[in-house]
């Protein structure tokens, strides 16, 4: 069934995501990660975008902005061609690059937008891929705690920054973990599974340990189990750490 038109948000803010197609790599070096990022300075300066963050990641791009003197869906059908068009120069290939039509989704109050912005500053290290927020420098995050990244002109820090005594307030805000459900469910497409499905795939997980022992499992195996079952596709992770008997700290780390 296809999608209905966009409904514009009342604030024009939008919290968007371009993916790959078929979930493909759309940067593969560094020089991609940036491509990508000129490119949305390009049109941040052409239509009077404001970026209040991103985070690139390998197949997909997360963004928060403030629509400018053109429909988003104008602009972000500008970016994606424009970097679409880059990626088959460089490569030397043909056909589409992005899965379809961008998502996006209305962000009309502040707690809204602050709740979002974590939730994509926080996609690396949920993933993975760091240790910590800041060592991802393909996101705003390094702007934010007043660190040195690519495009510095492009971040409009202040209207976020204003809610916060400091940096510092900020980025305590920022490191906290919390399970953002309703954002993960709509970033992702996951269809969340009910306490009952979670246990019966955790037990696929487990084998012939029960749910009970995870907890006295000596660590390492512990945590190799955990990565396991963080693996699963529609559960959270308060709801992993609810069954398991775990608390949700220990979930996000390993």
């Amino acid at each position: 069934m296809p999608r209905g038109p966009r409904i514009k948000s009342k604030s024009g803010i939008y919290h968007v995501i371009q993916r790959g197609v078929n979930k493909q790599e759309i940067f593969h070096d560094d020089d991609d990660f940036r491509k990508y990022l000129d490119i949305l300075q390009k049109y941040k300066l052409k239509t009077d975008l404001k970026f209040y963050g991103w985070c690139l990641m390998s197949n997909h791009v997360h963004l928060l902005l403030k629509e400018g003197n053109e429909t988003i869906s104008i602009t972000m059908k500008r970016i994606g061609v424009s970097y679409a068009a880059y990626y088959n120069w460089k490569y030397v290939t043909t056909g589409h690059l992005f899965q379809g039509r961008f998502k996006s989704r209305n962000v009309e109050h502040r707690q809204s937008l602050l709740k979002v912005l974590r939730y994509i500053h926080q996609n690396p290290l949920k993933a993975g891929m760091v240790r910590c927020m800041e060592e991802w420098k393909w996101s705003s995050c390094l702007g934010y705690y007043g660190k040195q990244h690519y495009q510095r002109g492009m971040l409009d820090e202040e209207f976020i920054l204003e809610t916060f005594a400091s940096r510092i307030e900020f980025r305590e805000f920022n490191e906290i973990v919390r399970d953002d459900q309703r954002i993960e469910e709509w970033a992702t497409e996951r269809k969340r599974l009910t306490d009952e499905e979670a246990r019966e795939e955790i037990k696929k997980v487990l084998g012939s340990i029960e749910i009970a022992q995870i907890k006295s499992l000596p660590k390492l195996k512990r945590n190799q189990l955990l990565q396991q079952i963080k693996k699963i596709e529609g559960l959270s992770q308060r709801q992993t750490a609810r069954i398991l008997g775990v608390s949700a700290s220990l979930i996000f780390r390993v």
